[in-house]
């Protein structure tokens, strides 16, 4: 009988849907409790998914849902740079894809 491995699924914080882990971005509040992207998915601390689309993203910061998730809140400063990372890492991916 051949084993089946098991996709790791997360929810995307922006548009609440249930995706495979290694098709959504990460974004992490370190021990430190400063705000990073992963896009490794490896890094130290408490971690929210996000798909790579700027809808998400959008979705995401208006609703709070990222601030809610990393369990802190993000100053204006620190939600353009995630914007800035999260959209270089998205137009690469698509950039890749062609």
């Amino acid at each position: 009988m051949v084993k089946t491995r098991k996709i790791p699924q997360r929810t995307c914080v922006g548009c609440r849907e249930a995706k495979p882990k290694k098709t959504l971005i990460r974004i992490v509040r370190t021990p430190e409790r400063t705000i990073i992207v992963d896009p490794t998915g490896k890094a130290n601390g408490r971690g929210a998914y996000i798909c790579p689309r700027n809808e998400c993203l959008e979705a995401a910061i208006k609703s709070k849902r990222l601030s809610k998730a990393l369990e802190v809140d993000i100053t204006p400063e620190v939600m353009t740079k995630i914007k800035e990372e999260l959209e270089d890492l998205i137009r690469s991916a698509k950039s890749s894809s062609d």
